[in-house]
């Protein structure tokens, strides 16, 4: 009985073992990045840069079909010029860059779900805008792999600057020049993770995966090293629970992982050592004078 409902489904269906190995790979990459996002108060923002790399997408799709490298080339490129753009923007004007964000997402999005609609079917446009984790190929698992390796190697080599902005930025701007240099860098690593999941999640919910296990993380431990391991293993649990999910009850696979990543964000909320019940239940602390 146990075989079979939570082994035999990636035991005996390759694409079914290709598919939890592209979303745990996409977890354990994009939830320390998602918990960044959290703690530097961005995280409207990677839903922001999620819809901004779909025009991208799309031209690749215009030229090759849904061939996965000119699609992911061009989501990168269209996510980093929005990136630099919205921070152009708040440099030059007195618009804060949350709101250049969200203007130039939005038309990314509209501009996006066009290019789809020119050349191709309402299904391509359902694959570009909400992915295919059960059609992942090996050139699929390999551009994945690849991502999450360069993103994780970044990650860690801009660590204690980042680290240090998150804590107290100001500090940071007066004793080096670091600032601005990690904050471009880190951009680019949300970017490069959206882009490596859209494959997999679409350009609509690959940010899910990288802020819910953050997000429900945070409510029980509180070191950054604890929230960002934490985080990846409920990315990784909310991967193979949904695949199992949406392979019994015959639903969608993407939605299912973000679905069980959101009841892990619920459950967190309420029941965490720092959520509704038990948040409450702690002592209060008193600064002595």
């Amino acid at each position: 009985m146990i075989w079979d409902v939570l082994i035999a489904p990636f035991a005996e269906y390759a694409f079914m073992r290709k598919a939890l190995a592209g979303a745990v790979i996409l977890a354990v990459s994009a939830a320390p990045v998602g918990v960044f996002l959290m703690l530097r108060r961005m995280s409207l923002t990677g839903d922001a840069m999620s819809h901004a790399i779909l025009p991208g997408a799309a031209a690749g799709f215009l030229v090759s079909g849904l061939a996965i490298v000119p699609m992911m080339l061009g989501g990168l490129v269209a996510g980093l010029v929005v990136a630099l753009l919205a921070g152009l923007v708040s440099r030059l004007t007195t618009q804060r860059e949350d709101s250049s964000l969200a203007a130039f997402y939005l038309v990314s999005l509209a501009l996006g779900v066009m290019l789809v609609s020119l050349k191709g079917s309402s299904v391509d446009l359902m694959n570009v805008l909400f992915g295919t984790v059960l059609a992942l190929n090996d050139d699929a698992l390999v551009m994945i792999g690849t991502v999450a390796t360069v993103s994780l190697v970044g990650l860690a080599l801009i660590w204690r600057p980042l680290v240090a902005e998150c804590l107290d930025p100001t500090f940071l701007r007066s004793v080096s020049r670091a600032g601005q240099p990690v904050h471009l860098i880190f951009l680019a690593l949300v970017v490069l993770n959206l882009v490596g999941g859209f494959q997999a999640l679409g350009t609509l919910m690959a940010v899910g995966l990288m802020m819910l296990p953050a997000a429900a993380a945070r409510f029980w431990v509180q070191r950054l090293e604890s929230i960002s391991g934490l985080a990846i293993v409920f990315g990784v649990v909310s991967a193979y629970a949904g695949l199992l999910i949406s392979y019994h009850l015959s639903i969608a696979s993407g939605p299912a992982i973000i679905l069980v990543a959101g009841a892990f964000y619920l459950l967190s909320l309420v029941l965490g050592r720092r959520g509704l019940v038990f948040g409450r239940m702690a002592p209060t602390r008193h600064r002595i004078a």
